[in-house]
């Protein structure tokens, strides 16, 4: 159904739907809590909790706000739950929903991440660690194939297109593999060069905001880790995968918070708690300053997210209708398919040890060729390691 207004598309913020902040924070809360399986099944609970259960929008309008959060950089899913809050009650339905959805997964994973990230975890806690990890790198071929249709379909059927398509998704995998933090300079260049090629004009100025972020990185303390966590945030185009390469530069290489393996641990609770994938900052911040380190990652990860929502809600349909825009994102898509595909590389390269690869050629085979779930995947994952750990071998 539509607004009190009778517009169609994604509007809201104060029209005639208004719904109870309880009923928002109950909600929301309820799909924080039981969100596990990453992006497809918060939509696709948001769907049937706003579209088909309650009735707050029609099919149509829904969609229209998959696909305006689909083109913003930051976690989707949750983009589109804080955007399906503000059109309930505006601004103040937006942060309450945001966080109701938010918070459940938080308080998880940063209690896990307490115990994985122990001084001395039990024999037990090491092999499940040991063992989700190595699963890790399929889940990531696994994210970046289920988004191959959409970007190729998007691309077009013209053959140039096509080529060009090819061309970004191995200058993204090449990226990711390569030059970790730097990688988001190669997928802005692919928006922008489709920008040139589709519109035949110059590119504003608004295609190249993320380039700054790219190149500064402050030295150390709270402050690189607000901007690890604002770069998180910020840049995670096509969801929270893309930004692993980045963040394991930041975490791993240069700031030293954390291990390879501590940082596949990271990633796999990010994958089997409810809520976001980029979440998985929230455990980096554990490594770097305790339980105030990852609510700060969190906070400052999930900020970008409202501030896009609150402020650019009204213009989601111009935005969406941009030809730049559009042109942007057909271009950076793929590179960012080619950059999640590329993170498996030093993901896969991080395990240390020989049992680690068969969890992995496994993991790879239940997601890849059974078509099965990530969450199962990194559970038996988990449960193999531990066995492994427990018959005695190497699990540290």
């Amino acid at each position: 159904m539509s607004g009190a207004s009778g517009e169609s598309g994604v509007s809201g913020g104060g029209d005639g739907r208004r719904v109870g902040l309880g009923t928002v924070v109950r909600e929301w809360g309820c799909i924080g809590c039981v969100g596990f399986g990453g992006p497809p099944t918060h939509v696709a609970l948001l769907r049937k909790l706003c579209v088909e259960r309650r009735g707050w929008v029609s099919a149509a309008e829904f969609e229209d706000g998959v696909a305006a959060t689909n083109l913003l950089p930051g976690p989707a899913s949750t983009q589109l739950a804080v955007l399906s809050a503000w059109r309930l009650r505006g601004t103040a339905g937006a942060v309450v929903g945001g966080l109701a959805f938010i918070v459940p997964g938080l308080v998880l994973i940063l209690a896990l991440a307490a115990l994985f990230l122990a001084g001395s975890p039990p024999l037990w806690v090491r092999g499940a660690a040991a063992g989700a990890g190595a699963a890790v790198a399929a889940v990531a071929v696994q994210a970046a194939t289920a988004l191959v249709p959409a970007s190729r379909r998007r691309a077009g059927d013209r053959r140039a297109a096509r080529v060009r398509w090819a061309c970004y998704v191995l200058a993204g995998g090449a990226a990711a593999a390569v030059v970790g933090p730097w990688m988001v300079l190669v997928l802005v260049a692919a928006g922008l060069l489709e920008v040139g090629v589709r519109t035949r004009g110059a590119p504003g100025r608004r295609a190249a905001w993320p380039l700054p972020l790219a190149v500064a990185l402050p030295a150390g303390g709270t402050a690189a880790l607000a901007w690890v966590a604002f770069k998180v945030g910020a840049l995670s185009y096509g969801g929270g995968f893309v930004i692993i390469p980045m963040m394991q530069a930041d975490a791993v290489h240069t700031h030293q918070w954390m291990t390879d393996g501590q940082f596949l641990n990271a990633v796999a609770l990010g994958q089997v708690t409810p809520g976001p994938v980029v979440q998985t900052v929230a455990v980096v911040g554990y490594a770097a300053a305790g339980i105030p380190g990852g609510l700060l990652a969190a906070a400052v990860a999930f900020a970008p997210s409202f501030l896009f929502v609150v402020i650019g809600g009204p213009r989601f349909d111009r935005i969406r209708a941009h030809a730049g825009v559009q042109a942007f994102f057909t271009g950076a898509g793929p590179a960012v398919i080619g950059a999640i595909m590329g993170s498996a590389l030093p993901l896969a390269l991080a395990l240390q040890h020989l049992w680690q690869y068969g969890v992995l050629a496994g993991a790879a085979v239940w997601l890849l060729v059974a078509r099965r779930g990530v969450v199962s995947a990194l559970l038996t994952a988990g449960a193999l390691g531990v066995a492994a750990a427990l018959v005695g071998w190497p699990a540290g």
